[in-house]
């Protein structure tokens, strides 16, 4: 991806260095890899992350107090740099696509963090991956997250990285257009795997926004190089549901998804891509998700 060049947005919050010292230990790469599942790009991971770690690591051993150290090194600030050029591309597809609906756009903030972080939505560790809040329209990325994404998860390269960003801004659009609410509203009133299944296509719902996304900064602003797609539907892939689970605990377990299938996320990512309108991102009126 050719960022180097681009605009750097003015609405990313550093926060590295500020937190208050995580408690780890016990809750390991499974505990992290569902927490991701759960959190990546919208679901509550606390409570996953809460039966590794509240109660001791799962070989009895106690947990252990793990002092953060402020991840302002070169290589994170590079990071930071590009999140803000991304965050800054968000910004001018989803503006534009505002106007050309007769809407306003209103752009959300991006916290930078290490270790853990306190959010409208309560306090939260890195360890669940990015997340977007609603309560105070902030999307939150501790950096370390893209080297789990890249050797724990496999999902190397900096569209990857771009991708994510770009699916928890997702979330923003769905905010301002009131359908995050709408969801929670319906699922109050069902079982929760039905429930799950309206998750499921919020989740997708942002996949395709964020395919939107890169579809515009395609063709419009052509800052995308060979390979940069197949970072993202490998990605998509690799944080599919059945992927994580299969991975964590053995078992693929469909009636508990919350985010959709390898090859669902991939899709709806690709739908977005391919057409660049978010008229075709509706996962909530199709049969097929």
């Amino acid at each position: 991806m050719r960022w180097s060049d681009g605009r750097r947005s003015e609405n990313v919050e550093d926060r590295r260095g500020m937190g208050a010292p995580a408690v780890a230990g016990g809750v390991g790469l499974v505990g992290i890899l569902l927490a991701v599942a759960v959190a990546l790009l919208g679901g509550d991971p606390f409570a996953v992350l809460q039966q590794f770690s509240s109660g001791g690591s799962p070989f009895g051993a106690p947990p252990a107090q793990v002092s953060r150290q402020s991840q302002k090194t070169p290589a994170n600030d590079k990071l930071a740099d590009f999140v803000s050029v991304v965050l800054a591309d968000t910004e001018d597809t989803w503006k534009q696509e505002f106007r050309e609906n007769g809407g306003t756009y209103r752009s959300p903030k991006l916290v930078i963090f290490d270790g853990v972080v306190a959010s409208a939505c309560g306090q939260a560790a890195g360890a669940m991956g990015p997340f977007y809040c609603p309560n105070d329209e902030k999307v939150y990325i501790d950096l370390n997250f893209y080297r789990q994404l890249r050797q724990q998860m496999g999902a190397p390269g900096d569209f990857a990285q771009a991708y994510v960003i770009a699916h928890e801004i997702g979330h923003h659009v769905q905010h301002q257009l009131g359908i995050d609410q709408q969801v929670q509203t319906m699922q109050r009133r069902l079982p929760q795997a039905q429930a799950n299944q309206l998750s499921v296509r919020l989740e997708l719902q942002a996949d395709c926004l964020a395919g939107v996304w890169a579809h515009r900064t395609a063709t419009q602003r052509r800052t995308l190089e060979d390979g940069d797609i197949e970072e993202a539907l490998n990605a998509a892939a690799r944080i599919g549901d059945d992927t994580l689970q299969r991975q964590s605990t053995g078992r693929v377990r469909p009636e508990s998804f919350t985010h959709g299938s390898s090859a669902q996320r991939q899709r709806w990512f690709a739908t977005g891509l391919q057409s660049g309108d978010m008229n075709q991102c509706d996962t909530f009126n199709t049969n097929q998700v």
